[in-house]
């Protein structure tokens, strides 16, 4: 862990001088610059002590560059085609278990022929058009501003039945980290 950095970092920017958290938190600016430097590990107690000195929560102190947020600016998405018919995907964000992706269907087209099936579960926020979705024996018919989720391991099948393109958001939950497709 990187913690040191990171406390490095809040301090900077929040133009805190080593003096000041020591005399907050009774610490010396030796230990403080070794920490500072990852050269010494923190108690927790003593984490405690300096994030409230920072103004921050100490379980910030903790995450993983990996749990930090994450930020994909528009012209930065990556873009891919999913499914027989090509379906373009924009690629929004993940975390270890979550990806949240923007689909765009164009009139006529689905995830496939036949529904199909896959690991963890969906929310769908339809953002434009007109969408049919089935599942199992369950069907529907959305629109813009409606939303389902679905186990995604029972057999389902999105089809855009409208005269445009339709958008739909849909945030994934897998237990795995592997790479979600449409098909």
């Amino acid at each position: 862990m990187d913690i040191g950095s990171t406390i490095r970092a809040i301090r900077k920017r929040k133009n805190i001088t080593i003096a000041q958290i020591c005399e907050q938190t009774g610490l010396s600016q030796g230990f403080m610059s070794q920490v500072e430097t990852n050269k010494t590990s923190p108690s927790i107690a003593t984490l405690e002590s300096i994030a409230g000195a920072l103004k921050v929560p100490i379980a910030y102190l903790l995450l993983r560059k990996e749990e930090r947020i994450q930020i994909v600016r528009a012209p930065e998405r990556m873009q891919t085609a999913s499914g027989p018919e090509h379906l373009k995907v924009s690629h929004l964000g993940r975390t270890k278990n979550m990806r949240m992706v923007l689909v765009e269907l164009p009139p006529g087209s689905s995830t496939g022929e036949h529904p199909h099936a896959h690991e963890g579960e969906e929310t769908h926020l339809v953002i434009r058009g007109k969408i049919r979705v089935e599942q199992g024996e369950d069907v529907a018919v959305l629109e813009e501003g409606d939303a389902f989720s679905w186990n995604a391991c029972t057999p389902h099948k999105v089809q855009n039945i409208g005269e445009d393109t339709a958008v739909v958001l849909i945030a994934v939950y897998t237990e795995e980290q592997e790479d979600w497709k449409l098909t």
